[in-house]
């Protein structure tokens, strides 16, 4: 039986287990999701540039269009602005009119002997330097399309209001008061609106684990529902959201299990707000506007939380989970209407670059680490693999590992 095989079994047998829930039972939940995507050896091209320009053919997936593939003359080209010497980066990393508008560092902070809490240190671009610069104030920094403007939290969460931060003069410009405290930010694709998740205590809270030295995930989840609100204007309404009484620490593979953080998020036409539902049937949860919770929209079926790069700017593709099967470390891309799914290089799908590049984490050609991860830029239906960064160095949730924040510029 070969490695494939292997760990084929391996995820196959760990999806079917049904044994009682033990400690860090929150972490796996995220882990298994996160580990499907980044568990094959990677066997990859890499090429080490500063800046280059990458113009191939694409094959469009088929979405009741035929089969076509648009010629590389009407590709457009995209620039790169790369540091693979660099990890975490300094300098600006962009691909197109995405960049890496931020990254944090998360580290578990003890406050006392059986409570810490997970907390973020973040770098924000400054605009005039095209570097990255440290800054202690926030717990929660939310970038909007245009990277001229971030929504904000201060550090003790739940917060009472939220800051509009200028990202030019590094000035909070404007806070919005809300009267539900805030644990989580998303801005619409379009920036115009903002969606607050709503918790009774800090969902980045943690407590100490039976008979371990560990830090775990606090259940149930507090989580409460979500502000949307306008960002001109600081309008909005707030939506409560219950977690349902199969939502009991005593029960903790009942259907209503939610991590301590389970953010919200707008869809891409803004019109509904989801977030993932780790334990339900369907995996995810949608809500119009007001808070009615509705059925899942047919353009949004193939989403999945816990993929970060979401749908494709003009909404015909998804970003879809670790798939590994042309090579040892690459995801599916998943037409939004048919469901076909097209393998892509890259363990992790992290931002979309136009409508068929993406900023993916990786590891080198040859690599046995699975978490000696590095940026890279991967287009469908191309080889060809361009390294954004350094490689991340240690495993995960070791201290030091820096966690992108990417935006449209």
């Amino acid at each position: 039986m070969n490695v494939d095989e292997l760990v084929r079994d391996a995820l196959r047998e760990q999806a079917a287990e049904q044994a009682p829930a033990g400690a860090g039972l929150a972490d796996r939940v995220l882990a298994v999701r996160r580990r499907r995507r980044t568990r094959r050896i990677a066997a990859l091209a890499a090429a080490t540039v500063a800046v280059v320009a990458v113009a191939v053919a694409v094959p469009v997936l088929d979405s009741d269009r035929g089969n076509d593939v648009r010629p590389a003359d009407v590709v457009p080209k995209t620039e790169v602005t790369a540091h693979p010497d660099q990890s975490p980066p300094r300098d600006l990393i962009a691909a197109g009119n995405t960049a890496l508008a931020a990254y944090y560092i998360p580290k578990t902070v003890k406050k006392t002997s059986d409570t810490a809490v997970y907390q973020r240190t973040y770098w924000l671009l400054n605009q005039k330097t095209g570097t990255y610069e440290k800054t202690t104030k926030w717990s929660w920094v939310a970038v909007a399309p245009g990277m001229k403007t971030a929504a904000v939290l201060e550090q003790d969460l739940p917060a009472s209001r939220i800051g509009l931060l200028d990202l030019t003069t590094g000035k909070v410009e404007r806070w919005i008061p809300v009267d539900h405290g805030v644990g989580g930010l998303a801005f619409s694709r379009d920036g115009s609106k903002l969606v607050a998740t709503t918790y009774g205590e800090n969902p980045d809270l943690r407590v100490k684990m039976e008979g371990s030295d560990g830090w775990d995930q606090k259940q149930p989840s507090s989580r409460t529902g979500f502000h949307v609100l306008d960002v001109a204007s600081g309008k909005g309404s707030w939506s409560e959201v219950a977690l349902g009484s199969e939502n009991d620490p005593d029960e903790p593979m009942g259907g209503g299990f939610l991590n301590s953080r389970q953010d919200f998020a707008l869809t891409g036409d803004g019109t509904h707000v989801w977030a993932g539902h780790p334990m339900g049937d369907i995996g995810k949860q949608f809500f119009d506007l007001s808070g009615a919770e509705v059925s899942v929209p047919a353009k949004d079926k193939y989403l999945e939380w816990y993929v970060e790069a979401g749908k494709s700017p003009d909404g015909r593709l998804v970003a879809g989970q670790f798939a590994g099967e042309k090579w040892k470390t690459s995801s599916w891309v998943v037409d939004a209407v048919t469901g076909k799914r097209t393998e892509v290089h890259g363990q992790q799908l992290l931002a979309w670059v136009g409508n068929s590049s993406l900023v993916a984490w990786d590891i080198a050609k040859g690599g046995k680490n699975e978490f000696h991860q590095r940026l890279v830029l991967v287009t469908i239906g191309s080889d060809k693999i361009v390294p954004l960064s350094d490689f991340r160095k240690g495993s995960d949730g070791d201290a030091g590992r820096w966690e992108p924040v990417f935006a449209e510029r």
